[in-house]
């Protein structure tokens, strides 16, 4: 998890697609679509370059079961707009991989 979340401070989405599984269902201010690996990340780098993250703060995380994660985090760009951030990922084999992802302006 910690390199997600490095990703996302960093703004390195190439570095989070490595996680994404094949299909990502990516919400964005409560419109969710569900794309491919591709797809995703050309949506994430578009949301990232017009957000670039100034900060970003874990409010929460966690192991709800033996196969998943979850973060929940605040992303602040250099504007001061602030987005509620929501990241699953789930195990498949000893991997865990992206499964959603929630941007949501607060």
């Amino acid at each position: 998890m910690e390199d997600v979340v490095n990703a996302i401070k960093n703004n390195r989405i190439e570095d989070l697609s490595k996680y994404f599984d094949n299909i990502v269902p990516v919400t964005i201010n409560n419109n969710q679509t569900i794309y491919s690996r591709n797809q995703a990340e050309i949506v994430l780098k578009d949301f990232f370059e017009r957000n670039i993250p100034k900060d970003f703060l874990i409010l929460d995380n966690g192991s709800p079961n033996s196969g998943s994660k979850f973060i929940i985090g605040s992303l602040i760009t250099p504007g001061g707009m602030k987005y509620n951030v929501y990241i699953l990922m789930k195990q498949k084999g000893l991997d865990y991989y992206l499964q959603e992802i929630r941007l949501n302006k607060e």
